[in-house]
């Protein structure tokens, strides 16, 4: 997602493109003293016959690796996962479960309802340049969080709730929030702490952006070359609850899918583990020896309206073009099954979904009648889509359902960075079709909504819905909902603007799908697939033998 400098020099155009999923990918190498660009480096921490030792884990990702790496600011799938192991917050939590557990700090509070929480920090912890960590570290970071003159995507998930974080003594702070918000504990996972000695330095949040990660986490980054790969080793002071299990780690960005499971298959597979495999390679992989598990979430295709481009203004349009599509036919012929059709914002495992009143079945008798009725005809369409191997599959679902009812489509996949930097630069466009997984945040749907939804939001920027009553309404009844006490209540409030939300369909699901991650067991154990983008192998091991 982005980048930001200082408090508040950094303009929005410097905001926007290093946005990472969502804006400019920042292709420019970073200045750690390892660094070196181009892709010969990508074998560099194997064991010389190309399969990496015991000591080594080469990993391939199918996101790039040339989007922001600020940790306040990225949505990227690459370096959202790395960070995991490069930085800690003061509460991590559990890939699977969101469990929060202590990282930075010893211990979670012990009563969540208290609008103050007290945090220590672990004695001895230190930062990979060998310098202490402190309470000043921690009040840095808060402040770009909380800086109302910086933008950060953290923002969105601390500032409707977080009103200060203040240093207790040089190994302890205090948060002060606005009102009781247990969810805001695991939240403190995304807010993984900086050291101020290294990014309040000028210029240091642009190299940020570019790749510059400096943490106290147990991997040190020790090489970084967008486009192509990073490379980390186990970080020889870390005296913190989740030890480094390698040596050395290699990460490798293949977006593509071929010569990504090309890379995890066969004798001379140059890979362990590899995040986001094709649903047509799974039985392949599996009769290669390898384990393929899946994990459902909140991965999604959605739709994006530019509502300031009529006739897409007119929420019978928005609706019409979503009960075109069927859903069905996409997920057996584009997702082999690994889907199901969205009936809420949320999957149907969230423990807050519930149908929405709206449901966008497949019905192509309907969405003629509600263009008929919306004056429309002889509409065309310019349907924009990222590149995400498993997005194009759909895209031709998409475009014969809409031809069928009479609406001509052009198809224009591209890369995810070039996208969103004609959005960020607020170039005209009609509909958008991309990969979203709010999930990488977090479960709670308070948070999930909040990403998409919300005053000065960056998707209601790209939608120009914000202004409209409609979305007044919405942000208003979003805000009572944080601020509910009662879980019960709050979980019914929330179900209510999610009817809204699915309603206006602005920005909206059309299918939930599974993501399919593959390892080889004799080589890794302890890998637990994720439902959201990327890996976690802070509880991996190599195997034994």
């Amino acid at each position: 997602m982005r980048d930001v400098t200082h408090v508040p020099a950094l303009h929005r155009r410097s905001f926007l493109k290093y946005t990472g999923a969502l804006g400019a990918a920042a292709a420019v190498t970073s200045t750690l003293s390892a660094c070196s660009a181009g892709p010969e480096s990508t074998n560099e921490t194997d064991d010389g016959n190309g399969k990496g030792g015991l000591d080594t884990l080469t990993a391939v990702i199918g996101y790039g690796n040339d989007q922001s790496w600020d940790p306040l600011m990225t949505a990227s799938a690459f370096s959202m996962a790395a960070n995991h192991h490069i930085y800690e917050g003061l509460l991590d939590t559990d890939p699977i479960t969101r469990e929060p557990y202590p990282a930075l700090a010893t211990a979670v509070p012990s009563d969540l309802s208290a609008t103050t929480w007290k945090f220590t920090l672990r004695d001895g912890a230190k930062w990979h340049d060998g310098k202490p960590v402190t309470a000043d570290d921690v009040v840095f970071t808060f402040g770009r969080v909380l800086d109302p003159d910086t933008q950060t995507l953290a923002k969105n998930f601390f500032g409707s709730w977080l009103k200060e974080v203040k240093k207790v003594d040089d190994q302890s702070v205090e948060l002060v929030l606005k009102f009781p918000f247990p969810e805001g504990a695991p939240r403190l996972t995304l807010a993984k702490i900086m050291p101020k000695h290294v990014y309040d330095q000028p210029g240091a949040l642009d190299e940020a952006a570019k790749g510059k990660a400096v943490g106290s986490g147990p991997y040190r980054q020790t090489a970084h070359h967008p486009k192509s790969n990073t490379t980390f080793e186990a970080f020889a002071d870390y005296n913190g609850p989740r030890k480094a299990n390698f040596k050395k780690m290699n990460w490798l960005s293949i977006v593509d899918a071929a010569p990504r499971v090309a890379k995890i298959s066969g004798a001379s597979a140059g890979a362990q583990i590899s995040d986001n495999i094709p649903y047509a390679n799974i039985d392949q992989l599996k009769k290669d020896g390898l384990t393929v598990e899946g994990g459902a979430g909140m991965n999604h295709l959605f739709l994006l309206f530019n509502t300031a481009h009529k006739p897409f203004d007119d929420v019978r349009v928005r609706q019409a073009l979503h009960y075109a599509i069927d859903t069905e036919k996409m997920i057996s012929a584009a997702l082999r099954g690994h889907g199901k059709p969205a009936t809420s914002y949320l999957n149907e495992g969230n423990p807050t979904y519930r149908k929405a009143k709206t449901v966008y079945a497949y019905d192509p008798d309907k969405a003629k009648q509600l263009l008929e009725e919306a004056g429309v005809s002889g509409l065309k369409v310019n349907l924009m889509a990222v590149n995400v191997s498993w997005i194009v599959d759909c895209l031709p679902t998409i475009k014969a359902s809409w031809d069928a009812i009479g609406v001509k489509t052009t198809l224009e996949p591209q890369e995810t960075a070039a996208l969103f930097t004609k959005l960020d630069q607020k170039q005209d466009f009609q509909v958008v079709a991309a990969a979203s997984n709010p999930n990488q945040f977090g479960l709670d749907a308070d948070l999930i909504m909040h990403y998409n939804y919300g005053p000065g939001n960056t998707w209601m920027r790209y939608a120009r819905w914000e202004d409209s009553s409609e979305a007044k309404a919405l942000f208003k009844m979003m805000d009572q909902a944080t601020r509910e006490p009662d879980a019960e209540k709050k979980k019914q409030m929330t179900q209510e603007y999610i009817d809204v939300v699915a309603e206006n369909a602005v920005i909206y699901p059309v299918v939930h799908n599974e993501l399919m991650t593959a390892w080889d067991p004799k080589k890794i154990t302890g890998i637990r697939p994720q439902p959201y983008p990327g890996i976690n192998v802070l509880q991996a091991k190599p195997a034994a033998g």
